[in-house]
């Protein structure tokens, strides 16, 4: 007999390890960026270099296993509310069998230490995990859903992350737009 809660520490693993890596690269590009403006000579006043790559490695870490654990929250809800309504489980057998996937994230993130200097390899690591993934549980509960039900739960997942995502698109482009039409040089420009 196999205990269900073999794995049961893999999401948090895995979610440490993501966030560990577009911790370490947004590390490196801070440092980038504040010796560019100049501000890297007055911290220096008050850390080391190791002590503030230590406390931005911290701080950007635990903001990425913050978002991190956001969208695994988000994304668990909205596949249970698509079993909800298209599974006729009672039993809950598709969601353990599915469980499983789980090991497809923590070797993502294991590999995505290869893309540690490349914002693009993260991405496209996390990308591509995520799509695997999403294939491999669909795959494992088409087993037990009809035709039907299983199309009906890939075009709700998509709408709904679809529509997720474009309300954040745009409201994070409003909020550029309206940051940038305040800027006093922005209307100096236009004179």
């Amino acid at each position: 007999m196999k205990n269900p809660y073999l794995f049961g520490y893999l999401p948090f693993v895995t979610i440490s390890l993501f966030s560990l890596t577009f911790g370490v690269y947004a590390v490196s590009s801070s440092i980038e960026l504040f010796k560019g403006i100049g501000l890297y000579g007055g911290m220096r006043e008050f850390l080391t270099d190791m002590q503030l790559r230590i406390f931005l490695l911290v701080v950007y870490a635990l903001l990425f296993f913050m978002v991190f654990s956001a969208l695994k929250l988000i994304a668990e809800t909205i596949h249970e509310t698509a079993m909800l309504f298209f599974s006729k489980d009672i039993d809950g057998t598709s969601y353990n069998e599915a469980r499983g996937g789980n090991v497809i994230y923590f070797f993502g993130a294991l590999i995505s230490v290869v893309g540690i200097n490349s914002i693009i390899i993260l991405a496209a690591v996390f990308m591509l995990t995520t799509f695997i993934y999403f294939i491999y549980r669909v795959y494992k509960l088409s087993q037990y859903l009809s035709i039907f039900s299983t199309i009906s739960l890939i075009v709700f997942e998509v709408i709904v992350w679809s529509l997720l995502l474009s309300t954040i698109i745009y409201i994070l482009l409003k909020l550029y737009n309206g940051v940038i039409a305040s800027l006093p040089f922005v209307d100096a420009g236009k004179s």
